[in-house]
Parts: structure tokens; sequence; C-alpha cells
């Protein structure tokens, strides 16, 4: 019976292993290296159409892994050939290499931080030609001068995609207004202002700026549990 078990964990141990083996994120620039030699089509932004049109690493396919096309497109591709995936910060492109690698892709590779870390690095993206030009949203300077004199100031950079930063968005819109006027609160979304996103090299969202005075104080990525970020606001700004 002693063995027997030792056998079945030995084996769901080199089961974990195998399902992690074909999978790899990689740094903006070690992506760029390898998506050289990458096969036509297997190449996925895995963002929706209206991103994609805004700016697109050369040579990648629309797949929104939020609607029918991103199985649309998988199903075509070759399964034993590397598939490189990204989306805006990492976290669906995630998700999506995930799923390729249930469907048995050998070979998944993630940009991680995506679009934000690759523009945070300078690196070129592509647009769709056939549509209007977008604009960059709200550069550094329209921000610094949007904060200039203001007493305190907590700055959440988010997008209307992503997860957590609706787990932390009724979080803060409550403590600031319990702060009673003492604390202004400035939401920008990433997607709307990837010109400003790429100045102040923001790679994961969400992410909060902490500012006294206009100067930058202090800044939080990610999100903890409520009662410990409530209890670092108020050591940051009060």
């Amino acid at each position: 019976m002693k063995k027997t078990l030792i056998s079945l964990i030995l084996s769901l141990s080199l089961l974990a292993c195998t399902t992690q083996k074909g999978k790899k994120d990689l740094s903006a620039s070690e992506f760029q290296s390898e998506i050289k030699s990458a096969e036509a089509g297997q190449i996925l932004d895995v963002r929706t159409i209206d991103e994609y049109n805004t700016g697109h690493i050369a040579g990648a396919v629309l797949a929104d892994i939020s609607s029918n096309l991103f199985q649309e497109v998988t199903n075509k591709l070759d399964k034993s050939k590397p598939v490189y995936v990204y989306c805006l910060s990492g976290g669906r492109s995630g998700e999506a290499a995930n799923q390729l690698q249930q469907m048995g892709f050998k070979s998944v590779i993630n940009l991680s931080g995506g679009m934000l870390a690759w523009q945070s690095a300078n690196l070129p993206l592509t647009t769709n030609t056939s549509g209007p030009a977008v604009s960059e949203g709200m550069s550094l300077a329209d921000f610094d001068q949007q904060i200039k004199d203001k007493k305190l100031v907590i700055v959440d950079y988010n997008a209307t995609w992503c997860g957590p930063c609706k787990q932390l968005s009724p979080v803060l819109e409550a403590w600031v207004k319990e702060q009673k006027g003492k604390v202004e609160l400035i939401k920008i979304d990433v997607d709307a202002n990837q010109g400003l996103a790429k100045a102040k090299q923001i790679e994961s969202i969400p992410y909060l700026e902490f500012y006294k005075d206009g100067k930058l104080a202090d800044k939080q990525i990610g999100m903890s549990e409520p009662n410990e970020m409530k209890s670092n606001w108020a050591k940051i700004l009060l």
C-alpha cells in the first residue's frame, strides 16, 4: 500500500512537471529575440480588436481571448511549433497560455508584463493602417500639470478588463470617501493613455501612485488584504 502511494505521488509530480515544461515567460527583450524565428500566424495578440488596432507587435494575429475568435484562430495553428502570446499586462495571455497547453501545444511562450513591458522597453509597434489614428491619451506633461499644487492625491492606473483593478476599486473609493475631501482620487485607464503608461514605465496593473503636494510619495503595485492596504495608505498620506 505504501509503495503504491509513493508511486502515485511520483506519477503526479512528473505529470505536473510535464504540464509546466512546455510553457515559459519571457521579458520583452527576450520575447522580441524569440519571435524573429516564429512561424507565420504563431504570434497571438489576445487583447480586444480596439486594443489591437491601437498598436501591436509586427506579425501578431488578433485572437481575442474574451471572444470565440481565440478558439477559431488557435484551431488553425500548428501545435508542434512554438506559439507566442501577449496582452496588455500579462494576465489574459497567462490564461491563454494555460488554455493552449491544455489544447496540446508543445511550446507556449508568454510575454511577461505584456504590452506595458514592451512599450516600457521602447520596442517597436505596428498599427492597423486601415483604422483611424489613435491618440496616446494624456502626456506626462499633462499629468504633471493635473496634479500640480494638489495636497493629497491617489492615482489609480487601471483597465476595464482588469479583474484585480475591479476588486481594488470599491475598497479604494470607499477609503477616499472616508477621508471627507482630504484625499483626491484620480483614475487613469492605461488603454486610453498608453503614452503616459509608457512614460511612467508601468508594467503591471493595478498600480497606484501617492502624491503629497504634487510630489510622488510612494506607490503600490498589485493589491493585498484590504485592511492592510488601507492602513498603509493612511501611513503614506495622513
